[in-house]
């Protein structure tokens, strides 16, 4: 029988319309709202059986099914888009007075007293591509980038690959209808982790990395072939409207708390504020959580909240006078390449460090960066005793983007790389298709100390206390050999070591012996397995459930996995089959490692998640390492050194310099009853606070 002319039963046409509406639904409460109602077993239960239904009844499938994310041909080029209205780019700011002055300039315009305050609203900015995506009666029609503001290019098919861009829109929490069409504008971007990724990916195949997370996404989102923007996990962020028909905004923030309802995504940051000096105040709050962000920002956007008021203001030749882009400090700079030092990492790579003469970046001061491997300084053909582009980013290492070749005085001296390990003397070694020289000996005393740090660090084994200096002691003591040397010393090996007395030596004694308890994923990202990094333990142990089955995979059962790619499986294998490794495995098994769920590790809210707290001065109620450990257990992260970056300062007896630093930098300052005050808001109480301690 003709498959086109068969009947579908009405029960399969009414389940796939359920379906995809159930999927829609899931996807607006997972990117929209960030907050699932359903796992991600239950969400890919659905997803197959939409696909089966399809694959089954293929006539049923339409172009804005879920499942029709991916499976376009190759373009041969990009065919131009036309802007029904201009997508303009913004005049930008960096000090305060200008934005003062943008305030001042509106006024003047509209004719108001100096006096009169101007509603905006402010929102971070993304670094990222804009795009305008259209929807027809509610269907993703076609979307473009900006290009010159009135013909972008067509990158339809590879923004349809983007999982938090809705394909179909629908109307969700008492929306208003869908508009008959909507020209919608967002920054497509790609967060901090991803860009890591595929910057390292990049430079172990000897490519120069993207400059940054904007250059990254870009050239995603220009691929000729929409199955390599699928590999690349972006994201977006709405932030405006174009044309509309059949629907008219009274406000910029109507529009920002409109289009979530339809299922597109707004940063959870925007806000509105009264007037000039609260969208100022906005920007220096932005600007101090700006490393904590999983994104790139490189400032914040101001814009009229009153849309009467655009129409009004206009435009001008390439912008309009309604919205401003007030930027955060430079992040990058000029300065010297002094000399490269080289150092060894815990797999063995060999690290080309450049030294710098010091330079402030974004407040600052960088005295070193990376310089990534022999042919990323070959491609970049750099010499010491070059100027250079350094670029920093959030928390990523500095780097060097590239020499300024037209200051060269001829001086200049070529960077020999070593051929011997520059610690232990042994020979380097380069795997076919690598870019990166590595040392073999694995007694090498560098990778001896990366490895029991990394074993050590926060999201691994989180041992408290063991830092740089003493993995270096217990290496060169020979108290360690391996990790799993750690959990055979007794407290009064600890008490051997440089300013270790009693109390220090029990803490760090007894953090080795909390970690013994802790999750799989954790433990084999502790392992220190090339290729595998959080994301990926993750991964592998949700999917194995045991080390065992894990130690016992082929590169058959590794690679049938979506996301464990061929290299990935080979090292797994081999880092398992390994003698060595074995043993140390079985030795940290023998010493107690037990492995419970990731719930139950986390007994206490994580109300501090992601936030940066320093104490200073001396408490009354609690002592610092009490509080410390209390904040850490509840998600948070404590910190010595006074930055932007930090949330929160608490100030006890007798501050200090960290207290002055503080107040210069406009940050958040506790006392003590204010930090009791922060955790009875957050739901702990002082009496639960006092019972962590015991």
């Amino acid at each position: 029988m003709d498959e086109r002319n068969r009947e579908i039963p009405p029960e399969v046409i009414e389940r796939v319309k359920k379906l995809r509406e159930e999927i829609e639904y899931h996807n607006y409460r997972y990117y929209v709202l960030d907050s699932p109602v359903i796992s991600d077993a239950e969400y890919d239960a659905l997803m197959r059986e939409l696909r089966e239904l399809e694959a089954k009844y293929p006539e049923l499938i339409t172009p804005d099914s879920p499942t029709q994310r991916v499976g376009f041909k190759p373009a041969e080029a990009f065919r131009e888009v036309p802007h029904k209205e201009p997508m303009l780019s913004l005049d930008d700011a960096i000090e305060e007075e200008e934005v003062r002055e943008f305030d001042r300039r509106i006024k003047r315009f509209l004719n108001l007293p100096p006096e009169t305050p101007i509603e905006y609203t402010v929102e971070p900015k993304i670094d990222g591509v804009a795009v305008e995506i259209v929807y027809e009666n509610g269907i993703l029609t076609v979307a473009g980038t900006r290009g010159d503001g009135y013909v972008g290019e067509d990158v339809t098919n590879n923004v349809k690959t983007i999982k938090t861009i809705p394909l179909r829109l629908r109307p969700f929490d008492e929306a208003p209808p869908i508009p008959p069409r909507l020209d919608v504008r967002g920054e497509v971007y790609m967060n901090k982790d991803e860009f890591k990724r595929i910057n390292e990916e990049r430079i172990n195949r000897g490519e120069l990395p993207f400059a940054n997370p904007r250059n990254a996404s870009a050239g995603s989102l220009r691929q000729l072939d929409p199955q390599i923007t699928a590999q690349r996990k972006l994201d977006i962020f709405f932030y405006g409207v174009g044309y509309v028909e059949g629907y008219k905004f009274q406000t910029q923030w109507e529009i920002l708390q409109t289009l979530p309802k339809w299922g597109l995504k707004v940063n959870p940051l925007v806000k509105v504020v009264s007037n000039i000096e609260e969208a100022i105040r906005y920007h220096h709050e932005i600007e101090r959580i700006r490393d904590t962000l999983p994104y790139e920002i490189d400032g914040v956007v101001i814009k009229v909240n009153d849309l009467s008021l655009w129409e009004k203001l206009g435009v001008k030749a390439r912008s309009p006078r309604y919205a401003l882009a007030y930027k955060f400090q430079p992040t990058q700079a000029t300065t010297q390449l002094i000399d490269v030092i080289f150092q060894v990492g815990r797999t063995g790579a060999v690290t080309p460090v450049a030294v710098l003469k010091p330079v402030k970046i974004g407040g600052v001061v960088v005295e070193r960066a990376t310089l990534h491997n022999e042919d990323i300084i070959k491609k970049l053909d750099i010499r010491i005793g070059d100027y250079v582009l350094v670029q920093r980013a959030g928390d990523v290492i500095p780097e060097i983007v590239m020499p300024i070749k037209e200051r060269r005085k001829g001086d200049e001296k070529e960077i020999k790389f070593p051929t011997h390990c520059p610690i232990c003397g042994t020979q380097l070694v380069k795997r076919p298709g690598e870019a990166v020289w590595r040392c073999p000996n694995r007694g090498c005393y560098a990778q001896g100390v990366r490895k029991l740090l990394h074993f050590a660090s926060r999201n691994a084994m989180n041992i408290e206390g063991l830092g740089e200096k003493v993995a270096q002691e217990l290496i060169d003591r020979g108290m360690v050999q391996n990790p799993a040397d750690l959990y055979y010393l007794k407290l009064e090996d600890f008490m051997k070591l440089s300013g270790f007395a009693y109390k220090k030596a029990k803490n760090l004694f007894q953090a080795i012996e909390r970690s013994k308890r802790t999750t799989l994923s954790r433990f084999l990202y502790a392992l220190g397995i090339r290729h595998v990094g959080e994301a990926m333990a993750q991964l592998l142990a949700s999917r194995f459930k045991s080390l065992d089955k894990l130690m016992q995979a082929t590169m058959s059962d590794l690679v049938a996995i979506p996301g464990v790619g061929p290299e990935a499986a080979k090292s797994i294998v081999e880092f398992f089959r390994d003698e060595e490794n074995r043993r140390m495995i079985q030795r940290l098994l023998d010493a107690g490692i037990t492995f419970v769920e990731e719930k139950e590790l986390e007994e206490l809210p994580q109300v501090f998640s992601g936030e940066t707290f320093v104490f200073t001065g001396t408490l009354k109620n609690f002592t610092r390492e009490e509080v410390k450990e209390l904040v850490q257990k509840l998600g948070g992260r404590v910190t010595d050194s006074v930055s932007r970056s930090v949330n929160y300062i608490v100030v006890g007896e007798n501050p200090g310099s960290k207290y002055l630093k503080a107040q210069a930098l406009g940050l958040k300052i506790l006392n003590e009853e204010e930090f009791l005050n922060l955790l009875r808001e957050k739901g702990i109480s002082v009496e639960a606070m006092v019972s962590l301690q015991k």
